[in-house]
């Protein structure tokens, strides 16, 4: 947000224009930035917050995923990073402000999830989650959920969801799953009563639609994620009961009879799977030799969704070689988020390679079966450590 930093004299400046004009700039600017704005004279924040701008802000933007990266920095200067698929840049959140009275001075925190307007933190040290509001500048300490205080390895992405209420609305539901005395649990924590409650999923009788069919209507949680095997806790809106799904894998078998996944006598193919809203990205990478040393390099990119009874894994598509040809990078440690909303699956990979930080955006549009990439500009991660990343809709100005 240091591009919409200006000095004093030309913010006076600024402030004397006709109001039809600084609405216009205003409108012509990215959504962080306006929110930004409203600090620079009470004239600007009395435009920006006018129901007529807000909403054609609003609607400019609604359209708008955002890809949100927490960096380690000095732990006293805490900063999110943003971009939009509508953008050509990142953007910066400055939260240090907002988080000083909530944490202890030097706290380590982890970014989960977000949604909305709404960021997910784990402190490490209290051992809780603090939400923070940017519109609202508000930040808040969920209380311990029924399982205790837990630290930040606790907490597993494709595991939770933060679901806002409607727009307008500083309320939220954050839902978690987890294995308890074997039994599956799902807890659900309303801000609004701000209490918990816990709900023990039952086995599914079979009836589901196939995933792409049923967005929106359910929440997907992975408990359990193995090889050939995977625990899903599904849970419809309006229902109290979430349901128990175990799709299984058995890969995909190429034109030689075998499997395009895994391992093979001889031919050892490293794997990496990754979960989210009911689907699963497998990343496929094989060891070559760069300069003398082995190193990984990504060779393939599948996209798996559950079938009708939520007892199978299906195959979807594979990122298309003109494509790989244009992400294929040399990695040492990789990790990855997935959401898939509205008929479209988006997936990012993050990976690290000699110090060096990359980011990989790519969607699938399961009506016209197509791929797209997201360029991304440098996210300025050197000599940085990556604590969070995830996607986001709904970031709005109400």
């Amino acid at each position: 947000m240091a591009n919409c930093r200006i000095p004093s004299t030309n913010a006076i400046g600024f402030c004397l224009l006709p109001s039809e004009l600084i609405e216009r700039i205003l409108l012509c600017l990215a959504l962080p930035e306006i929110i930004r704005f409203k600090l620079v004279s009470k004239s600007a924040a009395e435009i920006i917050c006018n129901r007529d701008f807000i909403r054609q802000c609003n609607s400019q933007w609604s359209s708008a995923t955002w890809l949100f990266l927490y960096k380690k920095r000095r732990r006293c200067d805490s900063v999110l990073d943003g971009f939009a698929d509508h953008s050509d840049r990142w953007f910066q959140f400055s939260i240090s402000d907002l988080l000083r009275p909530a944490i202890f001075p030097g706290e380590d925190l982890f970014f989960l999830t977000a949604s909305g307007n709404l960021f997910l933190f784990a402190s490490n040290t209290l051992q809780s989650v603090i939400t923070v509001n940017l519109v609202t500048n508000t930040v808040k300490k969920i209380p311990p959920s029924p399982l205790g205080r837990r630290g930040t390895c606790s907490w597993r992405r494709s595991g939770m969801k933060l679901v806002p209420s409607p727009t307008g609305s500083v309320n939220f539901r954050f839902l978690f799953a987890e294995l308890v005395e074997n039994r599956a649990i799902v807890f659900e924590y309303n801000s609004e009563s701000e209490t918990w409650r816990s709900m023990e999923a039952k086995e599914s009788d079979g009836s589901l639609p196939r995933v792409g069919e049923r967005q929106g209507d359910y929440i997907f949680l992975s408990l359990i994620n193995r090889v050939s095997e995977s625990v899903i806790v599904a849970i419809k809106l309006q229902s109290s009961t979430p349901i128990i799904l175990q799709p299984r894998f058995e890969g995909r078998r190429n034109d030689n009879g075998r499997l395009t996944v895994g391992f093979s006598w001889g031919n050892g193919i490293d794997r990496l799977h990754v979960y989210g809203d009911g689907f699963m990205m497998i990343v496929k990478s094989d060891g070559v030799y760069q300069t003398g040393t082995r190193v990984r390099m990504l060779s393939g990119i599948e996209m798996w969704g559950m079938g009708l009874d939520g007892r199978q894994w299906e195959f979807i598509s594979e990122l298309p070689n003109s494509l790989m040809l244009k992400i294929n990078k040399p990695y040492g440690a990789m990790t990855g988020c997935l959401e898939g909303r509205n008929g479209r699956i988006k997936a990012v990979l993050m990976s690290n390679f000699e110090g060096l930080w990359h980011i990989i955006w790519v969607c699938y549009d399961m009506e016209r079966k197509e791929w797209t990439w997201v360029p991304l500009p440098d996210c300025k991660m050197k000599g940085l450590n990556m604590a969070g990343i995830a996607f986001s809709c709904g970031l709005s100005l109400s």
